[in-house]
């Protein structure tokens, strides 16, 4: 007696043209994992500089992944229909051909083919060449989406219905991440692969954190501003300019608080050569210069103005120094243009800028010696630390803020993963400080 699972009928043309559309059904599988994958791990970025040089394909594959959740389910829903329609016709065909074991073997046979043909290596061709594999497949995908779009806009009302029973709200327009977030991850990424270079990773995220920093943060403090006192002899003034540091000096009169004017040298120096000049060449008529007649109307800035807006006040103003008042208008310090580049570049010195030892020294017991007056930032970009800087702008700041005091010389804190040790104090202020990792 013939064994059935070898008679003829098994293997008639409706055996073969089921695996032609099984096999037909597998490779529509892999085209939507692998146009999943690439047009989810594709960088919008290059796609964009590709569509900028006139890429038709990149252009179609940014269009198709704005709405990217309309997309993925489009794909998925394509996925799962091709995926158990090759499931249901392999197993009818292998019962067909193996009897009651045909279930079986139709789902080890299934299982292997989808996972290897269908899953993996469409995946590992599109994660490797992911903009490419985008561009290639933008089309198809832009008209799958269109075909079933009705189906999915009722699929994404279902599914929000559900997640709002048990308190989930979906934005439609919110984004997993920011794109500044990503790029920030992808430069910390780099630099811990060791693709990025400390200081190039210290000038990109330094330009992305403006927006979210304030004037406040890295204002120079009304202790620490040199001032002109309107009152003072010219002389007394012209020798005050000539002795500092710094090109531009506030003017007050009568109370530091009373700002009135800015002086800028070049402001001042045509002032005298000026007078100078007028009177053939007599000096004493310097003696009746008015300081205030040379200075500028100051510019006064909130000092919850983030550091983003005040770069571009600077530049449209043309102007590159402000003074930092609190929301009473009394005066809180001062912040220039370079201070701001700082933030981004590092410490910018010139040969008129005092010759100090650099900021942070390491003692021969290996403890770092900083000065109070550094900034948390500061410290943290140049130690690889991360110190919390939301409650305190300073390191001597931090101390004050966690041990809820002011310490005395030589008190020793422990938070944050670090010791802390109290080297020098000046009045209220904490002006030194030793600090080791625990």
């Amino acid at each position: 007696m013939t064994d059935p699972v070898l008679t003829a009928p098994s293997l008639d043309s409706a055996f073969w043209i089921s695996a032609s559309v099984i096999l037909g059904l597998l490779l529509l599988s892999a085209f939507f994992s692998g146009s999943e994958t690439a047009l989810t791990a594709a960088s919008r970025g290059k796609l964009r500089r590709q569509a900028d040089k006139g890429a038709r394909g990149a252009a179609r594959a940014l269009a198709v992944t704005e709405d990217s959740e309309r997309l993925i389910g489009s794909v998925l829903l394509g996925n799962n229909l091709v995926n158990i329609l090759a499931t249901s016709l392999a197993t009818a065909l292998f019962t067909r051909a193996f009897g009651e074991g045909g279930v079986a073997l139709a789902t080890l046979v299934m299982t292997f083919l989808v996972l290897i043909f269908a899953e993996v290596l469409p995946k590992t061709y599109a994660i490797t060449r992911p903009e490419d594999a985008a561009s290639a497949v933008a089309g198809p995908i832009s008209l799958i989406v269109t075909i079933f779009a009705p189906i999915v806009t009722a699929v994404r009302w279902l599914v929000r219905t559900v997640l709002r029973l048990f308190g989930v709200e979906i934005d439609p327009d919110s984004q997993v991440l920011a794109v500044r977030e990503e790029i920030a991850g992808a430069i910390q990424l780099g630099h811990s692969e060791g693709i990025v270079e400390k200081e190039d990773r210290d000038r990109i995220l330094g330009a992305l954190d403006l927006s979210d920093r304030t004037v406040e943060e890295i204002m120079l403090h009304r202790s620490g501003i040199q001032m002109i006192n309107a009152d003072h002899s010219p002389r007394d003034i012209l020798d005050q300019c000539l002795e500092s540091n710094h090109t531009r000096l506030p003017v007050y009169k009568d109370d530091p608080e009373n700002i009135i004017g800015v002086v800028h040298a070049k402001d001042l120096f045509r002032a005298i050569t000026g007078r100078i000049t007028s009177s053939g060449d007599d000096p004493e008529s310097l003696l009746s210069l008015d300081i205030s007649e040379v200075a500028k109307e100051p510019y006064f800035v909130p000092e919850t103005t983030s550091l983003d807006d005040q770069m571009r006040q600077f530049l449209h103003r043309r102007s590159h120094f402000a003074l930092v008042v609190d929301e009473y208008g009394s005066l809180q310090g001062l912040i220039t243009l370079e201070d701001i580049l700082e933030e981004i570049v590092g410490e910018i010195t010139d040969e008129f800028d005092d010759a100090i030892d650099h900021p942070i020294r390491k003692s021969e017991d290996g403890q770092f010696l900083i000065e109070g007056a550094m900034t948390i930032r500061d410290l943290n970009r140049a130690t690889d630390w991360s110190l919390p800087d939301d409650e305190a702008n300073t390191v001597a700041g931090l101390v004050i803020h966690e041990a809820q005091m002011i310490p005395t010389t030589g008190q020793v804190f422990s938070f944050h993963g670090f010791r802390f040790e109290v080297t020098a104090r000046e009045a209220n202020r904490i002006t030194a400080l030793k600090i080791r990792p625990l």
